[in-house]
C-alpha cells in the first residue's frame, strides 16, 4: 500500500489531483445533494441553527424541528429574548438539552455586542459559546465564502479512506493530519460547497457501516482505502468505554388523572427539565407500597409497567415502572393532565413515553 505521507502530499500539493478532486466532488454535490431547508436558504442564523441540531442528531429527524424551531424564534432577537422553559419545549425530543441552552446564551451575547448578527470569520465564531471548530468552519465557509474547513465525523472517514489512514481517527494528532488534508483540498471558489459535498459523501455513500457505495464515489479513483480493498478497516476506531448501568425505578403516581411530575436540578444530567419521580435501584411492587405509605401517600391501586431502557453518552438507564394510584397529591410534586404535561412540561424521552402510553391507554377506556 502507498504511504499515507505520500498520498497526503500529492492531494496537498498536486495542482491537477487537488482541481480534478475539487470539480468532480462539487459536480456530484450539486447533483446528488439532498433538499434541507437550511441549504435552500443558506442564511447565517439558519446555518447555526441547524448546525447545532445536526450535532448527535439525523436530519431527517433534525427538519420537522427546525421549520418548527425557526417559525417561533425567526432570528437572533426573538431567540436571545426568548423564555427558557418555553424554548426548552421547542427543542424537545433532541435531546442534549445544553446545546440549546448555548443558543440562547449565544444569542444574547449576539444581541448585547454584535449587532445581533454572526460574526463572518472563522477565528471570530470560536469565540462564542457552543460553537466550535465544526459549527464554525461550516458557518464562516456556507454562509460568508471564507477558505475554511468543516471537518466532522462524515469527513474524517472521507479523508481517512482517502488517505489510507490507518490510526485511530479520534486521535488528535490522526484528526490533526486528516484536517489538514481537508484544508488542503479547498478550492478557492465554491468553498462552502465543496465542504458540503464532503459531507454529503460521507453520509450518502462513504458510509461508516456496512458496504460503503464504493462504484458511486465521485473520487474512488483517488481512494486509497478503495484500491487496496481496505473499506472495511478504515477508519480505524477503538471501542468506546462500555456505558455505565444505572437501575432506577420510576413512580407514576396518579390522583383522579393527574400524574405526578417535579424539576430536575440545574447541574445535573438533564438539569432543568421536568420528570417523573423515581428512586436510583430496582423496587419490589411491596417495596414501592411502603416507600409511598412512608411518604405519607395513601396507596389505592399498584399496577407494573414494562421495563424500558434510555440510553446517554456514557450511562445506561434501567427503568422499571410502577403506575401507583394514590387518594391525593403528594405535596412536592406536580399534578397535571398527559395532556398538559405532554404539552407544557420538557421532559426527557424516558419519561415523556411513559406519560404518552398511559394517556393513550385512558383515552382507550373512554371509548
Amino acid at each position: 500500500m502507498k504511504k499515507i505521507e505520500v498520498i497526503q502530499n500529492k492531494i496537498e500539493t498536486d495542482l491537477v489531483t487537488r482541481e480534478d478532486i475539487n470539480q468532480r466532488i462539487l459536480s456530484w454535490y450539486h447533483e446528488h445533494r439532498r433538499t434541507m431547508p437550511w441549504r435552500e436558504e443558506p442564511l447565517p442564523y439558519y446555518i447555526w441553527i441547524s448546525e447545532i441540531m445536526l450535532q448527535q442528531t439525523r436530519v431527517d429527524t433534525v427538519i420537522p424541528y427546525f421549520h418548527r424551531f425557526i417559525e417561533k424564534y425567526p432570528d437572533i432577537r426573538s431567540l436571545a429574548e426568548s423564555d427558557e422553559e418555553e424554548l426548552m419545549k421547542y427543542w424537545e425530543g433532541l435531546g442534549y438539552y445544553q446545546r440549546v441552552r448555548n443558543l440562547r446564551i449565544t444569542a444574547i451575547d449576539l444581541l448585547e455586542n454584535h449587532d445581533a448578527r454572526l460574526p463572518e470569520s472563522f477565528e471570530e465564531l470560536l469565540k462564542l459559546k457552543g460553537i466550535g471548530e465544526y459549527t464554525a468552519g461550516a458557518i464562516a465557509s456556507e454562509a460568508f465564502g471564507e477558505k475554511v474547513p468543516a471537518v466532522d465525523g462524515n469527513v474524517f472517514r472521507v479523508m481517512a479512506r482517502l488517505t489510507g489512514e490507518r490510526g485511530d481517527i479520534r486521535d488528535r494528532i490522526v484528526m490533526k493530519r486528516l484536517k489538514e488534508t481537508a484544508e488542503g483540498l479547498l478550492p478557492d471558489e465554491d468553498v462552502g460547497d465543496f465542504n458540503q459535498g464532503l459531507i454529503e459523501l460521507g453520509a450518502l455513500l462513504c458510509i461508516p457501516k456496512g458496504s460503503p457505495k464504493c462504484g458511486l464515489c465521485p473520487v474512488k479513483d483517488y481512494c486509497t482505502a478503495y484500491e487496496n480493498n481496505l473499506q472495511d478497516e478504515i477508519p480505524l476506531r477503538r471501542k468506546n468505554k462500555e456505558r455505565k448501568i444505572e437501575e432506577r425505578t420510576v413512580l407514576l403516581l396518579e390522583t383522579d388523572g393527574r400524574f405526578a411530575i417535579r424539576k430536575r436540578e440545574e447541574g445535573k444530567l438533564l438539569g432543568g427539565l421536568y420528570e417523573i419521580p423515581h428512586e436510583e435501584g430496582f423496587y419490589s411492587s411491596e417495596e414501592v407500597v411502603e416507600l409511598a405509605q412512608e411518604m405519607g401517600m395513601e396507596v389505592l391501586s399498584l399496577e407494573g409497567l414494562k421495563d424500558r431502557k434510555f440510553l446517554f453518552t456514557h450511562i445506561e438507564w434501567r427503568l422499571k415502572g410502577y403506575h401507583i394510584r394514590i387518594k391525593s397529591e403528594y405535596h412536592d410534586y406536580i399534578f397535571e393532565t398527559p395532556d398538559n404535561i405532554l404539552k407544557n412540561y420538557t421532559l426527557a424521552t424516558a419519561f415523556r413515553e411513559y406519560i404518552t402510553e398511559l394517556g393513550d391507554a385512558k383515552q382507550q377506556s373512554f371509548l
